[in-house]
């Protein structure tokens, strides 16, 4: 896993830096200073992004917009003193794990790795809803055209969707792409 460290603090990081090289599992980047977050994202393309700062700063979230904007990378960040709004405000800028702790370098490993856990899992519930929702705009699509049909042919609806499937076949084409021709001009025979 390549772990890209963001931390102005280079004491900090470099102690964190030597814990984390240590597990050969890890690769770890440190950003240079006057580096981006964004520009090292894209140069380096992490598997996981960990922000440190001493205090919550909100002028350091648009580094972590820019990059969850662009991106998709978990971001652990770590933060010396609790905020709950300034929390909020990081977990909506798109950081997957907020510590606000001085935690030990030798305890950060398990919150890298159930951090890239949860967003993998996040990611893929949101391909799941994704999929969903294209499936049901889908079937809503092919129910319009349908109603459409047996309206206008007078045809059942079995004979509706053979109609729908058959033409769609004959054209190399998907069923919701004829089902919107249906609907487009049915919709423009009305005006």
């Amino acid at each position: 896993m390549k772990v890209l460290l963001a931390d102005d603090n280079t004491e900090r990081a470099g102690a964190l830096a030597c814990v984390l090289a240590a597990d050969p599992s890890l690769l770890v980047v440190r950003l240079k200073p006057g580096v981006s977050l964004t520009e090292g994202v894209t140069s380096w393309a992490p598997d996981i992004v960990i922000v440190d700062m001493a205090r919550p700063d909100r002028d350091a979230l648009d580094g972590i917009r820019q990059v969850t904007a662009l991106n998709s990378h978990p971001v652990v960040l770590f933060v010396g003193e609790d905020d709950s709004s300034f929390m909020e405000e990081a977990i909506s800028a798109g950081v997957s794990s907020y510590n606000a702790t001085d935690v030990k370098p030798p305890d950060v490993k398990p919150i890298l790795r159930a951090t890239a856990a949860m967003f993998r899992r996040f990611q893929q519930t949101q391909a799941v809803l994704r999929d969903a929702e294209e499936r049901l705009q889908t079937r809503e699509i092919i129910d319009r055209a349908k109603a459409i049909l047996i309206k206008e042919r007078r045809i059942s609806e079995p004979d509706a969707y053979k109609w729908l499937r058959r033409t769609a076949m004959s054209k190399s084409r998907r069923i919701v792409d004829v089902a919107g021709d249906v609907i487009r001009k049915s919709e423009w025979t009305r005006q």
